[in-house]
């Protein structure tokens, strides 16, 4: 499969309950590179690159988290950069 990167901003319960961090693990799991970060609004700001399928279930993934709300996302598609791993910034 394709493999496509998505710059994606988290808006709701997304800071302060384990939210980066669910994000790591879940982009281990699911083979998906990129970052993500907090951003001075209460926003969650992410890139990922790994195939839809992944990244979609990536973001199921940490929706599942306690205490996580994602009440909005904002998501655009970007070019790829081969990253070969997640970090979180």
């Amino acid at each position: 499969m394709e493999k496509i990167r998505r710059h994606i901003i988290f808006y709701g319960s997304v800071q302060g309950v384990g939210f980066r961090y669910r994000a790591y693990y879940a982009a281990m799991e699911y083979g998906v590179s990129g970052w993500v970060k907090n951003c001075y609004d209460g926003s969650v700001e992410m890139e990922a690159e790994g195939t839809e399928r992944d990244i979609d279930a990536m973001i199921l993934s940490i929706e599942k988290g306690h205490f996580i709300h994602i009440e909005n996302m904002e998501v655009s598609d970007i070019p790829t950069e081969g990253d070969k791993s997640f970090r979180i910034r």
